[in-house]
C-alpha cells in the first residue's frame, strides 16, 4: 500500500496536524491500492508560506532561466512517459491506449506548446513613443486540478505558472493523486527552487476555502465542475484575486443534412463516449437537421453498438469505467431521469453491463427524440450518454445550441464551407469543431456563460498568470 505525502518547500513531507487519509480506488476493480494523506489548514498554510517565501526570488529570474528549467522538467517527464500512463490507467480507468497515446502525450504536447511561446512572446516590449509595457508574475497561485484528465491539467496551470515566473501550491484531485505525485517527482527532478512549487493533497470542501481566501494568494486558477467554481468565485471576491475558470459543458454537435453523415455521425459519436463521457467539452447533444433524423439515429446507433467496454490494462480503443461509486450513481440516476422524461431510449440505459459486475461500468446509451428542454440535453450527465435532437433549420440549429447555461465547446458538421462559418460565428462556445476538426496545441480553450472564465494552452494560458505594466517615460 503507498501512502502519498506531500511536496512542500522542495522536500516530500507528511502532514503537519492531519490524520485524515482516503483510500485510492482503482474503478475498474473497486481495489484500494493507496492511501492519501488529507491537508488541512495547518498543511495549506505551510504550502502557501513557502509559495510566498520564494516568490520574490522566482519572480526575478530571466525568462531564459526559467525556460531552461522547464527543458529539464520536460525531459524528467519524457523519462516517467510509461510509469505515468500506467497509473492514470489505474487511478481513473482509462484504456491502456488512451492513457498512452491521448492522456500522458497532452503533457508532452502542452509543454512543448507553452515552451515555443515563451521564447519568442514574453518578452518585455516598447509601447507608445516613450513607454515600455513589461509582463510581470501576478504572484502566487493556488491551482486546482480535476480527475478526468489529471496531466493535461496540471501542466496546462503549473507549466505556465513556471514560464510566467509565479509560484504556486497545487492540490490535485484527491481521486487521481498518482499521476499528480509522479509530475511532483519530474518537477522535483528538474530542480526547480525549493517553494517555487507545493503540492498538497485534500478535499475542496476541507481545505478549498481556506486557500482560496487566504490573503497571501493572488490567482486561483480551477478545472471542475460549475458548482464548484461559483463557491471558488465568492471565496476569492473578497480579496479580489484573480480567478480563472473552466468548468462544465454539454457541448452541441450540429449535422446538417449535406454533411458527410457516416463519417461525422461516427466521429460525433465517438468524440462524446472517449474517456467514457467523462470530458467537458464532449459533444453530448447531436442537433440533427429533421430532414436526416431517421438516418442519423440509425448511423449513431449503429456506432454506439460498436463500442465494446473492456479491462483498462489491455491495449485496445474499449472504453473503461467511470471514475467512482458516486459518479456512477450520478450517471444512472440521469439515465433514468431521460427514461422517465419520455426520450426514446435507443441503447444502452440504467445497470452495470453484462460481465461488467464488478467496477464502475455505465452502459454506453443513446437517447433519441430529446428536446432541449429535457433535463439529459440541459444538465451535464459526464457519462457515456448521447442525446439526439431534431432541428428545422439553421435558425433553429444555432438558438437550440446556444439554449444552454454552458458554453464551453461546440461542433458543426456540413460540406458547405460559407454555412459552417456562419453558423460557427454565431454559436456561444469558446471553441468551435468544424468537421469535428481537433483543437490544435497552439489554441486556446475555455467557455462562455457557466462554462468559465479565462483561457488555457499556450500564449493563452500563459498570459493568465502575468499583470501588464506600462512605464511612461522609460525611453
Amino acid at each position: 500500500m503507498t501512502k502519498l505525502n506531500f511536496y512542500i518547500n522542495g522536500n516530500w513531507c507528511e502532514p503537519l496536524t492531519s490524520t485524515q487519509l482516503l483510500d485510492v480506488i482503482n474503478p475498474a476493480t473497486e481495489a484500494t491500492f493507496a492511501e492519501v494523506c488529507l491537508a488541512n489548514a495547518d498543511d495549506a498554510e505551510a504550502a502557501i508560506n513557502a509559495a510566498a517565501n520564494a516568490f520574490e526570488t522566482w519572480s526575478q529570474t530571466s525568462l531564459q532561466q526559467r525556460i531552461l528549467k522547464v527543458e529539464v522538467f520536460l525531459a524528467a517527464y519524457q523519462k516517467h512517459y510509461e510509469s505515468m500512463a500506467k497509473a492514470i490507467t489505474e487511478e481513473m480507468g482509462a484504456p491502456a491506449s488512451m492513457s498512452y497515446d491521448i492522456q500522458t502525450e497532452t503533457g508532452v504536447g502542452h509543454t512543448q506548446a507553452h515552451l515555443e511561446y515563451a521564447r519568442t512572446n514574453l518578452l518585455d516590449e516598447p509601447i507608445g513613443e516613450y513607454g515600455q509595457l513589461f509582463k510581470e508574475p501576478i504572484g502566487v497561485c493556488v491551482l486546482i486540478t480535476p480527475w478526468n484528465w489529471p496531466i493535461n491539467q496540471i501542466i496546462c496551470k503549473v507549466i505556465p505558472a513556471l514560464l510566467a515566473g509565479c509560484t504556486m501550491v497545487l492540490k490535485p484531485s484527491e481521486l487521481t493523486p498518482i499521476s499528480a505525485q509522479l509530475f511532483a517527482e519530474c518537477i522535483h527532478e528538474a530542480g526547480i527552487p525549493e517553494g517555487v512549487f507545493n503540492m498538497i493533497h485534500g478535499t475542496g470542501a476541507g481545505i478549498g476555502d481556506y486557500m482560496t481566501s487566504h490573503p497571501l494568494v493572488d490567482m486561483v486558477s480551477f478545472t471542475g465542475s460549475t458548482r464548484a467554481g461559483v463557491e471558488i468565485a465568492k471565496s476569492a471576491a473578497a480579496s479580489v484575486k484573480r480567478v480563472s475558470q473552466e468548468l462544465g459543458g454539454k457541448s452541441a454537435n450540429i449535422i446538417f443534412a449535406d454533411a458527410d453523415l457516416s463519417a461525422q455521425v461516427e466521429l460525433g459519436v465517438q468524440a462524446c463516449m472517449l474517456n467514457s463521457g467523462q470530458s467537458c467539452d464532449a459533444p453530448t447533444r447531436m442537433l440533427v437537421e429533421a430532414s436526416v433524423y431517421d438516418q442519423v439515429a440509425a448511423l449513431a446507433l449503429a456506432t454506439v453498438e460498436t463500442i465494446t467496454l473492456g479491462n483498462p490494462q489491455q491495449q485496445g480503443d474499449h472504453l473503461g469505467p467511470v471514475i467512482s461509486q458516486p459518479h456512477w450513481h450520478k450517471v444512472q440516476g440521469l439515465i433514468q431521469v431521460g427514461i422517465d422524461e419520455g426520450a426514446t431510449l435507443l441503447t444502452g440505459g440504467v445497470g452495470k453491463p453484462q460481465g461488467f459486475e464488478q467496477g464502475y461500468y455505465v452502459k454506453p446509451t443513446l437517447f433519441g427524440d430529446v428536446n432541449n428542454a429535457m433535463a439529459i440535453a440541459q444538465e451535464e450527465v459526464f457519462g457515456p450518454v448521447l442525446v439526439l435532437i431534431p432541428f428545422a433549420d439553421e435558425a433553429e440549429a444555432i438558438s437550440i445550441a446556444n439554449d444552454s447555461p454552458y458554453g464551453l465547446g461546440a461542433y458543426v458538421s456540413t460540406q458547405d464551407m460559407d454555412k459552417a462559418h456562419r453558423v460557427a460565428r454565431q454559436l456561444r462556445a469558446g471553441t468551435v469543431h468544424i468537421n469535428m476538426a481537433d483543437l490544435e496545441y497552439c489554441m486556446p480553450f475555455g467557455g462562455y456563460k457557466q462554462s468559465g472564465n479565462g483561457r488555457e494552452y499556450a500564449g493563452f494560458g500563459l498570459h493568465e498568470f502575468q499583470e501588464i505594466k506600462a512605464i511612461a517615460g522609460y525611453r
